[in-house]
């Protein structure tokens, strides 16, 4: 997979990735809408779940869609210009990117959404595993952050299952920083205060 890969192409995916994985879509879109800084609400984070607790659902899609995208679009661009190891290069780089956004000081999104996108391209039949699970998760639960840690545990399973081999170990790999930036979440589910889809600031 990797050997396709020279300094350059590598640090050219690198550079992809981290740029189209780090626009705050979420930011820009409520402030667009007038909403002021999504950052100054509910749980501060810039992804849709919080988008969500603006009260405008179409805001929260649109987060959703374009945050993925972004993921989407660095691998499948990567990947037509450089080959199939750039493209996981720019992959990882574009899920480092919405987490550690340069222009937000490092404090991005969770990468739940970037997570679905980069699924997408390199395994589309996972990706939509991944959302039944987030969807069927979420109906019961009502918790968004218990959907997303699920969809991401049984994604690599799915992966590996299907014969993804080395797309099981990238996103296993995923699956844990995701588990990690989640890991306040953790806490207040397993306290009782975590908070439910839909709930405003």
């Amino acid at each position: 997979m990797f050997a396709d890969l020279t300094l350059t192409t590598t640090l050219a995916a690198l550079l992809l990735g981290y740029l189209l994985g780090s626009i705050p879509f979420g930011l820009i879109l409520t402030r667009v809408a007038g909403l002021g800084d999504i950052r100054a609400i509910g749980s501060g984070n810039i992804g849709t779940t919080n988008v969500l607790r603006t009260g405008r659902k179409d805001l929260a899609a649109a987060t959703l869609i374009l945050d993925a995208l972004k993921g989407t679009a660095a691998v499948l661009l990567a990947r037509h210009f450089w080959g199939d190891g750039a493209a996981v290069v720019a992959g990882l780089a574009a899920f480092v990117g919405h987490l550690f956004p340069i222009w937000l000081k490092f404090k991005g999104g969770k990468g739940v959404a970037t997570y679905l996108g980069l699924l997408a391209a390199f395994a589309w039949p996972i990706a939509i595993f991944f959302a039944l699970v987030w969807v069927l998760v979420a109906f019961t639960t009502r918790y968004s952050s218990a959907s997303a840690l699920t969809a991401s545990l049984l994604s690599p399973i799915g992966l590996l299952l299907m014969g993804y081999q080395r797309e099981a170990l990238l996103f296993a790999v995923l699956s844990a920083v995701l588990w990690v930036m989640h890991r306040a979440n953790i806490g207040r589910l397993l306290n009782g205060t975590e908070s439910r889809i839909g709930k405003k600031a």
